[in-house]
């Protein structure tokens, strides 16, 4: 079967192109026929991502192998790259102080943790995630280091003090709060973010908590492209730990991050309105929402997830199942197919069924393994890749349906559209979806092992059979 639809996809990929009028979707899409020759012979259809339909995985080094270093990692990324992963985030590799462990408790800026490995051995782990057509970006925690950190001692003028002494941010007893209002300390954290640009040759870099009322936006105007022009010829993404459409945030939106976690759309939505319900126009009422508030960050692209390090562990440990009961499965469809890049947690495509404590680098139990999961992950990236649809500024529009237990929706439009069906419901429906686009759909997936080849004529107001808990993708 994956012979067939390997073959299958390169057809419609090329179909794609001749139809498609956005020439540089296009050339993106089949970027080199080496790709495409390696994508053949692997049996898989993975054509190179556009860098607009992009796949980010967030990595934790020491739990996602048995080893936990950055060598044993680098053995399993072409298991990523066959899940249809674009994008490795490496939460923090930096050695840990302040004496309770946490990863985001720096000493050094300029070192790796040495239970990971040594820095050649990072620079190894990117050029490999590069051979594969992969990036590779740092965790980067610049709002306070470790109390133990190197320039606690060196460079104590780097810090925000009260009465004399070092401030705690929060609260958090193991961190001193970083002052920007040093410009040796604001050029300090530059110089290191282009260290890891020297030393690893990494492609970017997740910021943490880009929120803090510490750090000033005009800090990261500065500094962003500052980076971004370091090295020639060199793209630097910077994904804002944040939702910049909240209004305290507003003030980043022109700093030149290029994406942002839609925060508000998945704790205050996904997880605390939806969760385990079955109402499909709850759902609809949050992707609109979210649609709306999207658009006022335009061109920022919104970072899309069930669930992440905090929710897993820092915020009192959820399961996804917990959260979400059987509609994960429907949901992560959505992540997959609706605006934004989709990330997947560490260990989500086993079933995300461990509670992973950050800390002390819990291990993966890759042998305990929700087979649904890792198929829909892997299949609607198949899908997603494939498509310009679905990439991240395609156009969407959300379609009326006659069941209050489904949402539905349409990418792209013409002769490059994806329909999505959601139910929520605990009993198969036969919903009348209307405002499509019209034609023939030539790709169908539900959830299954294997992407169905199809011919599937759809009119403007069509009915769909869709399973309980389930979801239908309908592509041309």
């Amino acid at each position: 079967m994956k012979k067939i639809f390997s073959i299958f996809a390169i057809a419609l990929l090329i179909s794609s192109c001749a139809c498609n009028k956005d020439n540089d979707s296009v050339s993106e899409i089949i970027d080199t026929n080496n790709q495409e020759q390696q994508d053949a012979e692997t049996g898989d259809a993975f054509p190179v991502a556009t860098g607009r339909n992009h796949v980010i995985y967030e990595l934790n080094t020491g739990s996602f192998t048995t080893e936990g270093t950055f060598n044993a990692a680098g053995e399993k990324l072409q298991d990523l790259k066959d899940l249809g992963i674009d994008i490795v985030w490496l939460m923090p590799i930096y050695p840990r102080g302040g004496g309770i462990n946490s990863p985001y408790a720096a000493t050094d800026f300029k070192a790796t943790n040495p239970q990971y490995g040594s820095i050649a051995d990072l620079k190894a782990f990117v050029s490999k995630a590069h051979t594969l057509g992969m990036e590779v970006w740092l965790d980067w925690v610049p709002n306070h280091t470790a109390t133990d950190a190197k320039w606690v001692t060196s460079n104590p003028e780097y810090y925000k003090t009260k009465n004399g002494s070092m401030v705690h941010p929060n609260n958090y007893g193991d961190v001193y709060q970083l002052d920007y209002s040093n410009p040796d300390l604001a050029a300090a954290m530059t110089d290191c973010l282009k260290f890891w640009v020297d030393e690893a040759d990494v492609d970017g870099f997740r910021c943490d908590y880009v929120s803090s009322p510490e750090i000033p936006a005009t800090y990261w105007a500065a500094a962003i492209p500052e980076v971004k022009n370091h090295k020639a010829g060199k793209t630097i993404t910077f994904l804002a730990e944040g939702d910049l459409t909240n209004s305290n945030n507003r003030g980043l939106v022109t700093t030149g991050f290029e994406y942002d976690y839609a925060w508000d759309f998945q704790e205050s939505g996904l997880y605390k309105t939806v969760g385990k319900g079955i109402s499909g126009s709850s759902l609809q009422k949050v992707c609109e929402s979210m649609l709306s508030a999207t658009e006022t960050i335009k061109p920022i692209t919104r970072m899309i997830y069930l669930t992440n390090h905090d929710q897993n562990y820092n915020d009192g440990g959820h399961l996804i199942s917990d959260i979400y009961g059987e509609n994960v499965y429907p949901l992560t469809a959505l992540i997959f197919t609706f605006k934004g890049m989709p990330l997947v947690y560490n260990g989500q495509e086993a079933g995300g069924k461990q509670i992973l404590d950050y800390f002390n680098d819990t291990k993966i139990k890759w042998s305990d393994k929700d087979e649904k999961m890792f198929n829909i992950i892997k299949n609607i990236a198949k899908i997603k890749h494939s498509n310009p649809a679905l990439t991240e500024d395609a156009a969407i529009v959300v379609n009326k349906t006659d069941n209050s237990q489904t949402f539905a929706y349409t990418r792209g439009s013409g002769n490059n559209a994806v329909i999505t069906i959601i139910n929520l419901g605990t009993s198969d429906i036969t919903v009348s979806v209307s405002g499509l686009t019209p034609g023939v759909y030539t790709t169908k997936y539900t959830g299954g092992s294997d992407i169905e080849q199809s011919s599937e004529k759809v009119a403007e107001t069509q009915s769909f059979t869709v399973a309980k808990k389930g979801f239908v993708v309908l592509a041309k």
